[in-house]
């Protein structure tokens, strides 16, 4: 099983099991034109109608099968089809295909064939090739199992005999997984390809950073189904942060830098501080060092003017923790000429190295921070579920893309005991969620680094707004249903 399989490492004996069914009288070969067999299969109400080279004699069935491989006639003269009940109510039995003409290259074997085996002739008789015991199929794919069994009774498949087995394909609130859908996003430019950190595909998740245990424990969560349902988003990105919790390691970064000057801190020095890797609910061990200089950057988003309450981040004369580090008060805001907040002056308190003050004073926020001086600058790229509506397979999907999916923080800066890590290493940015420098695009003169998944289920709240809007609304237009029942 370490090894790539396809169905083309069996063409030889795929024909020979076609030479087979003809010469046992289940199959035989048709002239009718494609359209011509469409016509005659008839519809789900009415059944088909033979075609009249149904009863051809084996002998010449197997001559017209022998030409047909020698490549003696043009695409769509003649067929193998199997001979089985065209009054069946499951259309798929009405004499289906299982070999047609087509003169293309193929990538594997060249010019070598010009006959192929539809699917459903392929699939079943692959699978016992290679000694496959259970088949699993999407629902989809229930009334394909009647020529599945059918095909093995007849070829004589040995034992173990392959048997499949349906389930719900997993669907994914704001995801869509059908490959058709996901190549018109690629083609159309709506991402950057099938590792686009925003697709459901195995090489774009792990570009995302997300791991194959993650996965698994998601699929374990989810369980399998044979009813179609959409799965909760929330359930995968559980798993993804159950799993990188224990295993990443933590640092800061600072994607939207706003300069902060320690005017009583000396320049030119700089305090290297001890900070854990890891919380101390993770059985991992490890520091890293940090430096603490005169110029600090700080997250716009950390400093208010005029703060609402419950705010407790910096504000004007306010003292906050700087994680690992000290207390610092801001004293001065500079603005620059558009009256934009450019700078913040503040002092820091020397006494309170490690986040504690010996006089016992409390301060309710601890914010993030960087040195401007040893930080890394980095690209930040926010990825976010590519899709704003739970179900986007209703409707048109492409009207349904959330613009917001992905942002770009291209100035962030990073603390520098990273800065030479090798692209796929994970994080945890503290106070904003799980990364993983980019295996593509990341390099030492210019990091770039992808969320994974957030600290918080943000679209949770969001959803439970949303859900409430929509009770609100739902409720509305019941009362004015009985307003007009009344007039």
């Amino acid at each position: 099983w370490s090894e790539l399989r396809h169905a083309s490492d069996y063409f030889e004996q795929l024909y020979d099991y076609g030479v087979h069914l003809i010469e046992k009288g289940s199959a035989y070969v048709d002239s009718l034109s494609e359209e011509e067999i469409r016509t005659h299969r008839g519809t789900v109400t009415e059944p088909g109608r033979p075609s009249p080279w149904r009863d051809r004699p084996v002998e010449e069935s197997l001559d017209l099968f022998r030409r047909m491989r020698a490549g003696e006639f043009e695409d769509g003269a003649h067929v193998l089809r199997a001979r089985i009940d065209m009054a069946s109510p499951n259309m798929i039995m009405r004499d289906p295909v299982l070999f047609r003409i087509r003169r293309a290259h193929h990538y594997r074997t060249g010019s070598e064939w010009c006959i192929y085996p539809m699917y459903d002739f392929a699939h079943c008789l692959s699978d016992s090739i290679e000694g496959i015991t259970h088949s699993l199929c999407t629902l989809e794919f229930v009334n394909n199992r009647a020529i599945y069994d059918w095909l093995l009774e007849e070829v004589e498949a040995p034992e173990p005999v392959p048997r499949q087995y349906e389930f719900a394909r997993l669907n994914l609130e704001y995801t869509i997984v059908s490959k058709r859908k996901l190549l018109r996003l690629v083609q159309d430019g709506h991402v950057s390809g099938w590792d686009d950190p925003r697709m459901p595909t195995l090489s774009g998740l792990r570009r995302r950073g997300v791991t194959p245990a993650a996965i698994r424990n998601f699929c374990g969560l989810v369980g399998v189904a044979k009813a179609d349902n959409r799965v909760d988003a929330a359930k995968l990105e559980y798993a993804i942060r159950d799993d990188l919790n224990m295993r990443v390691p933590r640092v800061m970064c600072v994607q939207r830098p706003l300069r902060v000057v320690i005017t009583n801190f000396p320049e030119g020095e700089s305090d290297w501080l001890d900070a854990p890797l890891y919380p101390h609910d993770v059985p991992l061990e490890g520091t890293r060092p940090v430096p603490f200089t005169r110029d600090l950057y700080i997250e716009r988003h950390d400093f208010m003017e005029d703060p609402p309450r419950r705010f407790f981040r910096l504000a004007p004369g306010r003292e906050v923790r700087l994680r690992y580090g000290y207390f610092i008060r801001c004293e001065e805001v500079v603005k620059d000429e558009a009256g934009e907040v450019a700078e913040l002056r503040c002092t820091y308190d020397p006494a309170t190295r490690g986040g504690s003050a010996p006089d016992g004073r409390k301060v309710r926020g601890t914010i993030h921070w960087v040195s401007a001086e040893h930080g890394r600058p980095c690209e930040v790229r926010l990825y976010d579920r590519l899709f704003r509506t739970r179900d986007p397979d209703r409707g048109d999907f492409i009207a349904q893309l959330n613009p917001d999916s992905l942002v770009v923080h291209a100035d962030a800066r990073v603390e520098p005991s990273i800065a030479d890590d090798p692209p796929g290493t994970r994080y945890q940015f503290e106070r904003v969620g799980y990364f993983i420098s980019d295996e593509e695009d990341s390099r030492p003169d210019r990091l770039v680094y992808n969320r994974t998944v957030g600290l918080r289920d943000s679209w949770a709240k969001i959803r439970k707004q949303q859900m409430a809007q929509e009770a609100r609304k739902a409720k509305g237009r019941g009362r004015k249903k009985r307003k007009r029942g009344r007039r």
